[in-house]
């Protein structure tokens, strides 16, 4: 077993890597993150594993699931990275407006999803979209893609208004749109014939954002007063590397507590650690440099495993493509215009307000949670939801990154192609 998943690993690394070389060859100037997820959808059960043959190719979810650690590795550390972006010096000048966009954008694509599905439920009829299941995929709808969004602005170094807006808010979308999720959830379940419950739909949501950030924070302030033990800059890096792995680990913990379970998201866990630290450790901008490089790799890897748990199934079923289509193109011009006019509402500088809606349309790891958690309605809806949430995460994961790469360029803040020379020693190192 053990040689099976140090296999899986390393085939998806290189294939990701490979086909990064294949679009230069081929003249194809798309990210790299999304040469990773064609990479993956090329090994996955729908390509490569489709022929059975061992080691080549991931041939079923399963075999997917037990690379899993891989995922939630990748995901913590890109979390306590987007978390370093709030340091106080820039929050001064960004802090209100990213604040503002934030909520604004994720709030107006879920009610501008939650009205569209409704009219397509009336069109439809209960049998087809029952009422629970648009108002969760309106919840859904919220959540943007940090993954791919970092990554994009790593490889194209982007910098500039729109860039520092855009990091601060994919990092506000995990907590607004926990908070949206669990009262639409609870909701839903009242309106399938179940009742209202308070402590589900409002208590324990709020209690696990300021849970998350307590314990992000006691450890963020313990890793950075660590810090000043060593001297060597390597050995600062292992320690920082072993808080995050730490900080995913105890995001696990589950308390019962009478009538409430406390618990934690291990992305606003690990942001953060990540802001306390970069606010607190004078270490912090050359150790954040080198987790980077550290990183590269895992992250690569990731996307690559992402790539190859797209499930091509949904489309199997019309009802579901349609429904698809039209949870697409709400949520779409709902975090398009919401971030608009609220950007423009704020006082944002011209390019912010044309360009900052476009990059805010990935969706994945955050929208697949939600989507587990969705599964609790059982049924039909469970079914209905899951498979528009893979529809919708397919076409964001492919089409996004680009989106939001040339969004960044036509705003200015991509000022040149990235050396290829430099992109392989960020992989070697």
């Amino acid at each position: 077993m053990s040689m099976n998943l140090f296999l899986w690993v390393a085939i998806a690394l290189f294939a990701g890597l490979m086909f990064t070389r294949v679009f230069k060859l081929l003249h194809l100037n798309f990210p790299d993150v999304t040469a990773f997820l064609i990479a993956g959808l090329l090994i996955g059960p729908f390509g490569l594993g489709m022929l059975g043959i061992p080691g080549v190719g991931f041939q079923s979810f399963a075999d997917l699931s037990r690379v899993n650690l891989i995922n939630e590795a990748a995901l913590g550390f890109i979390a306590f990275s987007i978390g370093s972006e709030f340091r106080l010096s820039e929050l001064k000048h960004t802090g209100k407006a990213a604040t503002v966009i934030g909520i604004f954008q994720a709030l107006t694509a879920c009610l501008l999803v939650d009205l569209t599905l409704f009219i397509l439920y009336l069109v439809l009829g209960e049998d087809v979209l029952p009422l629970p299941v648009a108002l969760t995929l309106g919840a859904i709808a919220t959540a943007t893609a940090p993954a791919a969004t970092l990554m994009v602005v790593r490889q194209y170094k982007a910098d500039g208004p729109v860039t520092r807006l855009l990091l601060p808010i994919v990092a506000l979308d995990d907590a607004v749109g926990l908070i949206v999720f669990s009262v639409s959830l609870g909701i839903a379940r009242a309106l399938q014939g179940g009742s209202y419950d308070l402590i589900s739909i409002i208590v324990e949501p709020l209690l696990e954002i300021v849970l998350s950030l307590i314990l992000g924070g006691a450890l963020g302030f313990l890793l950075s007063w660590l810090e000043k033990l060593f001297y060597s800059n390597t050995n600062r890096l292992s320690l920082t590397i072993s808080f995050v792995l730490l900080t995913i680990a105890l995001s696990y913990l589950r308390i019962p507590i009478g009538p409430v379970t406390l618990s934690f998201s291990s992305l606003l866990v690990c942001m953060m650690l990540g802001t306390i630290f970069c606010n607190c450790c004078e270490y912090s901008t050359d150790i954040m440099e080198r987790a980077e490089k550290w990183t590269a790799p895992l992250n690569a890897t990731f996307f690559v495993l992402s790539g190859a748990a797209l499930d091509l199934g949904v489309f199997s079923n019309l009802i579901y493509v349609l429904i698809g289509i039209v949870y697409i193109l709400a949520r779409s011009l709902g975090k398009y215009f919401g971030a608009r006019e609220s950007s423009r509402l704020m006082g944002c500088d011209r390019n912010v307000v044309a360009h900052l809606g476009i990059t805010l349309l990935p969706q994945a790891g955050v929208a697949l949670g939600m989507c587990n958690q969705a599964a609790i309605l059982g049924g039909m809806d469970a079914s209905i939801i899951r498979n528009v949430t893979l529809f919708g995460v397919l076409i964001y994961e492919l089409a996004g990154p680009m989106m939001t790469r040339n969004a960044l360029m036509k705003a200015g803040e991509i000022t040149q192609k990235p050396k290829e020379k430099q992109s392989l020693k960020r992989f070697a190192r």
